[in-house]
């Protein structure tokens, strides 16, 4: 039988009934002949509440029992989700990460999957399961010992399975009804898109949509898995949603495909530092080491062997990077005279592949940008993304502007 993969995040299992409602939607595709891997995740809040339990209970805990709380609340719905299947005579049950085993590493609270053998859910599928209800976000360590993959693990977790069964089709179901040309809640020309391209909706989701998790796309990209994301609040047709995929499988797409945004941004800029052969290395690996979150770099013209050094980060980051910076000044590794963090900015992208053969696209965002009287403090492009650093007040405005100049409320 072809296998489906489904996966129903928390607001699609909230409750008992929106769980009816889920299950429901497996029982339609296990009736069009598909043995069916459904991936869940928490019901809506109770990760957070777990996560405020084991903070409460110990501030400075191990990881390890972390990881053992944390992820009961997805063995809680799988086992909900399971029974809802078997009251609708659809054979069916559940199975925790080590039951699988879903092989990680041994990173707790973000672990990385490592293997993922199919031979128990391919038994259980041979001797008349239709369906394996699997607890996402959760694998087992080479000791034993529960992991979880980090906040939207269950999303990577979907499409891993989907990789390991050779799944027709990953479908990921959220309360939203696809991947938006940008923010609807920005401007209500915002257009659902049928079709957008792995490489398009991993920059995306880097950018700062939420629909999807980073290393999912990633991981879909490499096994070119078909990922679908569609809403489990609506009626469902075969074309609902949208479909992520290779760029071979998009005929005509925009130049642009969306404008994505980063409300919480800081820029950081290092005053007068020397200009010799390996600053770099000795500014930003402190910075990593310290875990800062590095992604726009401009590096200023030098004067009289000096330079001054710009970056962008998180701003809820800015802390550990002052920290850092400051410690390396005091081992001597570098000498700057001052450090100026900005955390009144926000960072705006467009994002498509059909930038890699058309020019004239940064021409026109900054055109756009000026016109709109938006002064840009920081510019960082790849083959298929601009993004600028921009004063925060102005967000709203310039991804309003910029969705109007490439005209994406319009389909190709």
């Amino acid at each position: 039988m072809p296998v489906l993969v489904m996966k129903f995040g928390g607001t699609s299992v909230a409750t008992l009934d929106r769980i009816r409602r889920a299950a429901k939607r497996v029982g339609v595709e296990v009736a069009k002949g598909y043995d069916v891997i459904v991936i869940v995740s928490a019901m809506s809040g109770k990760t957070n509440e777990l996560v405020g339990w084991v903070n409460e209970t110990s501030p400075l805990f191990d990881a390890r029992e972390y990881d053992a709380v944390v992820s009961s609340g997805e063995n809680v719905t799988a086992g909900l989700m399971a029974l809802t299947l078997q009251e609708m005579d659809v054979p069916a049950r559940s199975w925790q990460g080590w039951q699988v085993p879903v092989k990680t590493t041994s990173a707790h609270a973000s672990a990385r999957i490592e293997d993922i053998p199919p031979e128990n859910i391919r038994t259980k599928f041979a001797e008349g399961m239709k369906v394996a209800v699997v607890a996402g976000f959760q694998g087992v360590s080479p000791e034993g010992r529960i992991t979880t993959l980090g906040r939207g693990g269950s999303d990577t977790t979907a499409v891993a399975f989907a990789a390991a069964f050779e799944a027709e089709r990953c479908d990921i179901y959220t309360d939203v009804d696809g991947v938006y040309t940008t923010d609807p809640r920005i401007t209500d020309k915002a257009r659902k898109l049928d079709k957008i391209a792995f490489e398009e909706m991993l920059e995306l989701a880097s950018l700062g949509a939420k629909v999807l998790q980073t290393r999912s796309v990633e991981l879909a990209m490499r096994y070119n898995v078909k990922l679908r994301v569609l809403s489990s609040f609506e009626e469902q047709s075969d074309d609902a949603g949208t479909l992520v995929c290779a760029e071979e499988e998009i005929m005509e797409s925009n130049v642009v495909s969306g404008i994505a945004y980063s409300r919480d941004e800081a820029k950081m800029t290092l005053i007068s530092v020397a200009d010799r052969p390996g600053i770099a290395a000795a500014i930003f690996g402190p910075l990593s080491e310290a875990g800062v979150n590095v992604d726009m770099i401009i590096q200023n013209i030098s004067e009289e062997g000096r330079t001054d050094m710009t970056f962008s980060c998180p701003t809820d980051q800015v802390k550990r990077a002052e920290k850092a910076l400051s410690d390396a000044k005091e081992r001597g590794e570098i000498n700057y005279h001052d450090l100026i963090a900005d955390t009144g900015v926000a960072k705006v992208s467009a994002v498509g592949i059909g930038m890699r053969s058309q020019s004239g696209v940064a021409a026109k965002m900054f055109k756009t940008l000026s016109d709109e009287g938006v002064n840009i403090k920081v510019i960082a492009t790849s083959e298929i993304k601009i993004s600028v650093l921009i004063d925060r007040k102005y967000m709203e405005l310039a991804v309003q502007a910029l969705h109007d100049a490439f005209e994406l409320d319009k389909a190709t």
